[in-house]
């Protein structure tokens, strides 16, 4: 019987940050708005006392060559203006009334440097960024009748560079940024190590212990966990002895009532209403003994789902048909996913036992199952289907809490109410989930679904 994948959306991944992500990308942005807030201060301040700077030495340059001009011979005055001109970088011309002039760009900075020349030098003074589209801050003077430009080259004049500027604040940022880095590494790498041995003791595996030094808060936390830890591996061990006790001691006591039984006179009804009390107390103590037992090691690898699949079905088919009951399988091949095998075999098998027991259906009180397993996305999809009465909506839930049974008109048997919470807490072991759903007009689905295994070089912090 084939079935058809259920129809779901697809969902935009979300970019997960870690921790070090996220305290980095903060200290990395208050930096670059502190680095451009203490930029913007510190060409604001320098600006005045640099437009001031230049302005003087704009007066002095021009003061020193119209005195040279003045007291030098005129057969000198071509020499003394190349030597100006080749290791000054000053250049002297005579300023003509045809002249095109290009006024200095208009911001603060040459407004200050222009204001400045002009008080010393006389309001008459012009200051150009170019004349006759040769380019330079040309600066007017005059020898008696005679009227000149004294050129000065822009970078002598203007401001540090922007480039310059970019190359020392990318230092600094670049500096910042690798302190930000370290700090954050530091402060976050035992939050790290306590994360990863969470994670493996969520998984029923023996972390390793913590480093009990280091800052206080940090040591003591240490301590805290692996006192914490070391408590709950002697809780589990002690729980395990109590439980082979528990099972040794309340077994005795049923299997010798059976043979009491059998050897005792009463009516074979009588007999096997007698025995199947006693199976249901032997049912009651396996659930107790199965929620009460601890969820197997998660694998490092993925194991084939598959493979594990198939041997519960072969497993269960026989006894279902035993009972008068029909296991049909549907199971794609190459299923991988990181499970406990021992672990999936008691989800599956719980819910196999769930549908043979409550799900017969209504017209040959006989149980027809499906168990179904696909790839669906990013997870695996295992289905348990029946088709007895199936349960209220809002019974779902209900069913799900350890120790709750459903109705007599579904189960018609009594049991400990744990087969449904077993799967669930076993399926939260590996981040897995329990859905179940009542099919009209009759039927339960049992969908569980398990992260797909996926073989990663580097954990990502992406999430699915």
């Amino acid at each position: 019987m084939a079935t058809t994948p259920t129809q779901r959306g697809v969902s935009t991944p979300r970019i997960r940050l870690g921790l070090f992500s996220r305290s980095f990308l903060l200290l990395a942005s208050l930096m670059l708005v502190s680095l451009g807030a203490w930029l913007q201060v510190f060409l604001s301040m320098e600006e005045g006392p640099r437009a001031s700077q230049m302005a003087q030495r704009v007066t002095t340059v021009v003061s020193i060559t119209r005195s040279a001009l003045v007291y030098a011979p005129t057969s000198v005055r071509p020499a003394l203006l190349l030597d100006l001109a080749t290791k000054e970088s000053l250049r002297v011309q005579p300023r003509e009334e045809s002249d095109v002039l290009e006024p200095l760009p208009d911001s603060n900075y040459w407004k200050h440097v222009a204001a400045k020349i002009r008080d010393k030098q006389g309001m008459d003074t012009q200051v150009m960024w170019s004349v006759n589209q040769t380019p330079g801050v040309w600066v007017s003077f005059e020898i008696n009748d005679d009227r000149y430009w004294l050129v000065f080259e822009r970078e002598q004049l203007a401001l540090t560079a922007g480039v310059e500027w970019l190359g020392w604040g990318a230092t600094a940022l670049l500096l910042a940024l690798i302190g930000a880095a370290v700090s954050v590494r530091f402060v976050n790498r035992p939050l790290a190590q306590l994360a990863k041995v969470s994670q493996q003791l969520a998984r029923g595996e023996t972390p390793s212990p913590l480093p009990e030094k280091g800052p206080a808060e940090i040591r003591d936390m240490n301590i805290a966990f692996n006192r914490m830890a070391r408590d709950i591996r002697q809780t589990e061990a002690d729980r395990e002895i109590m439980l082979a006790g528990i099972s040794h001691d309340l077994r005795t006591p049923l299997a010798r009532m059976r043979l009491e039984i059998e050897m005792s006179n009463v009516s074979d009804e009588t007999r096997a209403a007698i025995d199947e009390d006693l199976a249901q107390i032997d049912h009651s103590i396996d659930q107790l003994m199965e929620y009460a037992r601890p969820a197997g090691q998660v694998p490092e690898q993925g194991i084939d789902v598959s493979s594990v699949l198939r041997e519960v079905y072969e497993r269960e088919r026989s006894h279902t048909e035993s009972l008068g009951g029909k296991l049909e399988a549907h199971i794609e091949s190459n299923l991988y996913a990181r499970i406990n095998a021992h672990d999936l075999k008691r989800i599956v098998g719980n819910l196999i036992e769930n549908a043979r027991r409550y799900g017969r259906t209504p017209e040959d009180d006989r149980a027809h199952i499906e168990l179904i397993a696909e790839q669906r996305g990013t997870i695996i999809a295992i289905e348990v289907r029946d088709q007895g009465r199936g349960i209220a909506a809002t019974e779902i839930q209900r069913l799900l809490r350890p120790f709750s049974r459903g109705e007599s008109a579904r189960t018609g048997v009594s049991g400990a109410g744990l087969g449904l919470a077993i799967v669930e807490r076993l399926l939260g072991h590996v981040g897995g989930q329990l859905e179940l759903i009542s099919q009209p007009p009759g039927g339960l689905v049992a969908r569980i679904e398990i992260p797909k295994y996926r073989p990663r070089a580097y954990p990502l912090e992406t999430g699915n």
